[in-house]
């Protein structure tokens, strides 16, 4: 068994304003994928250029932060949320959803394309190689936050969280740090160094950490408010991912179907 490694939640502490990790590494997400997206723009088959990095990122930002809180409020907090509807804005306790803040991403980059008169899917397709070390460094903060721990293990690595009781368990955290975060990160910007059809990186993306995401799921401890959502076995999560999968097989398809030359 390992020793959690018991940080303070809070970062730095200012009289009244407290800066929590949790936040500092949203923000850390969005710089790592503002400077590979400089980088990615410098591509001969870049859609936009370096000057409108700064532009898609932001978007992409406010997607990730509104889509993200509104869909942890819909699905894993609704009764809280219409009990105390003030909770939303209390970003800093947690509770980001990310399938919401896809959503809210995908909106956020229709907005931005067309105001720069581009593709939405090219965009997209731009995008998604920058997302997993952000997702990464998002797991690193609920780690730090002592939050979404895994379910109880004997296995080696296994930690006792401050608040998950007195048995060990999984870090899934960090699962979800290495598979949805690092290894995804390689797969999609190695994937994604040549000219690809349009909605193919896309595709990967939604195929690999909806994969991803229902394979960890079953070392994660279910939402307590929510257990287990069908079967004795599935969660939240899974189920939502499902369809996430599903979306990536068709993307990849057309993405690659046959051509017929008339």
């Amino acid at each position: 068994m390992l020793v959690y490694p018991s940080i303070d939640p809070v970062a730095l502490q200012l009289g009244a304003l407290k800066i929590h990790w949790y936040g500092i590494m949203y923000i850390v997400g969005f710089l790592i994928a503002w400077g590979l997206g400089t980088v990615r723009a410098r591509l001969p088959q870049s859609p936009i250029t370096r000057e409108q990095v700064s532009d898609l990122i932001f978007y992409a930002a406010l997607g990730v932060v509104l889509g993200g809180r509104i869909g942890y409020m819909l699905f894993y907090a609704w009764p809280d949320f219409i009990a105390r509807p003030w909770i939303i804005f209390q970003i800093w306790n947690g509770g980001m959803a990310f399938h919401g803040g896809l959503v809210g991403v995908v909106i956020s980059v229709w907005l931005y394309s067309r105001k720069i008169h581009r593709p939405m899917m090219v965009l997209v397709d731009f995008l998604a190689p920058l997302v997993p070390l952000g997702l990464a460094a998002g797991r690193l903060g609920n780690f730090i936050n002592g939050e979404l721990w895994g379910r109880v293990s004997t296995v080696p690595w296994a930690m006792v969280f401050p608040n998950g009781g007195p048995l060990p368990r999984h870090p899934s955290q960090l699962y979800e740090f290495l598979l949805e975060g690092i290894l995804l990160f390689l797969i999609l910007w190695f994937y994604s160094a040549k000219p690809k059809p349009r909605m193919a990186v896309s595709g990967l993306f939604a195929v690999c950490y909806g994969l991803f995401r229902i394979f960890i799921e079953f070392f994660r401890e279910p939402d307590p408010q929510l257990g287990f959502v069908a079967f004795g076995w599935l969660t939240q999560g899974q189920l939502l991912s499902i369809p996430l999968v599903i979306a990536g097989i068709f993307m990849l398809a057309w993405a690659y179907r046959p051509k017929i030359n008339k």
